[in-house]
Formats: C-alpha cells, sequence, structure tokens
C-alpha cells in the first residue's frame, strides 16, 4: 500500500501582513499589530486604479504592513 503525502497550506506564523482599512487608517492597524503581537518591519504602498476617459487613473491607495511576531525577550 502506498503512503499518502499530507499537502499542507504553508503558513509563516513569525510574519503576517495587514492591511490599512480606508476607514480607519494607519494608527489603527498599527494599534491592531501591536494587540496581536507584532512589531512593523516593512510598509508598502500599491496604487489604487479606475479606468477613466484619458486611460487609468489613480484613485487611492493600499497600505500594507508585513510584521514579525515579537519573541519575549523583545518586549
Amino acid at each position: 500500500m502506498a503512503k499518502r503525502k499530507k499537502i499542507a497550506a504553508y503558513t509563516n506564523p513569525l510574519k503576517k501582513q495587514f492591511t490599512v482599512d480606508q476607514d480607519k487608517g494607519i494608527n489603527a492597524c498599527l494599534d491592531q499589530m501591536k494587540k496581536e503581537g507584532y512589531t512593523p518591519v516593512r510598509r508598502m504602498e500599491q496604487p489604487i486604479f479606475k479606468e477613466g476617459d484619458n486611460g487609468p487613473e489613480v484613485i487611492g491607495q493600499m497600505i500594507t504592513f508585513e510584521g514579525r511576531l515579537i519573541q519575549k525577550d523583545e518586549q
């Protein structure tokens, strides 16, 4: 009988991405990160486009923070 391989989704609990909500703001996102035990290590911004008459137009931006899990000796 052949052995079955377990296929599991790779998740890294040491890193997590947090997206800033348009109605809450950056401080709320950073507070949520701290509450979950993460510290920000990288900030990424991506433009949000909308198709207009003269081509694509930038209508906003999406801000994402990458957080690293805070070790007990870092607190």
